[in-house]
């Protein structure tokens, strides 16, 4: 059975997505690479929607070895980074921040921060990285701020009998967000996804209902 593929990690360059797959192909790691379509999101914004972007995409169970093969190619690389690259501006507190926050940036930034920190006689240790990245996963786990918004205009549509009420509710009770260990979490509190789920039944009932109505009227 072939295993599920998730995002890993997506780009607005082709040639970055593809310089990606042919390090996971030299490794004998499964991926995809997609083009993602246009897709619904409550926190709609047209320049985001009309971007083109591609996802690299492997099973869940391959994000700690993917994480690592960039870690060890971004340690081959830095030893050539030019001097006026821009994290040699950055201050300490910067440098802590980048390596805190791994999944904002590049392996690359992460492992010159790293490096740039230890020539200051601030190196962090791996048990302190350890302790970063679990802190910070559990930061990613907290859910999105509450859709009050959203789940408004959801209820609006849903009695209206509108398909959009159909899609505001289904996002809002399944929307996922994948971590970088490749674990996948609900994106919203459970207090939206519940309205998620109210919104869509609603929306798929009175759907019906206007779609019987509007047939028994040419019926008759």
């Amino acid at each position: 059975m072939e295993p599920e593929f998730i995002t890993y990690q997506k780009f607005n360059d082709i040639a970055l997505a593809n310089e990606l797959a042919e390090l996971l192909e030299e490794h004998g790691i499964i991926y995809r690479v997609e083009e993602d379509s246009l897709t619904f999101n409550p926190s709609f914004n047209l320049n985001d929607e009309l971007s083109k972007e591609y996802a690299v995409k492997i099973s869940a169970g391959d994000f700690e070895q993917v994480n690592e093969l960039l870690k060890q190619d971004a340690s081959e690389q830095i030893g050539d980074v030019e001097k006026d690259y821009y994290l040699f501006d950055f201050s300490d507190d910067e440098l802590k921040d980048v390596v805190a926050k791994a999944d904002e940036w590049s392996a690359f930034d992460v492992q010159l921060a790293r490096k740039l920190l230890a020539e200051k006689g601030k190196a962090i240790s791996d048990e302190e990285l350890e302790s970063l990245e679990e802190k910070r996963m559990e930061e990613l786990k907290i859910a999105e701020p509450s859709q009050t918004g959203w789940i408004v205009i959801g209820y609006i549509f849903a009695l209206l009998g509108g398909l959009l009420g159909v899609f505001i509710g289904w996002y809002l009770k399944s929307s996922k967000k994948t971590l970088p260990n490749g674990e996948r979490v609900y994106e919203y509190s459970e207090r939206d996804r519940w309205h998620g789920t109210v919104i869509f039944y609603i929306s798929v009932v009175a759907l019906i209902l206007s779609v019987i109505y509007q047939v028994t009227r040419e019926i008759n």
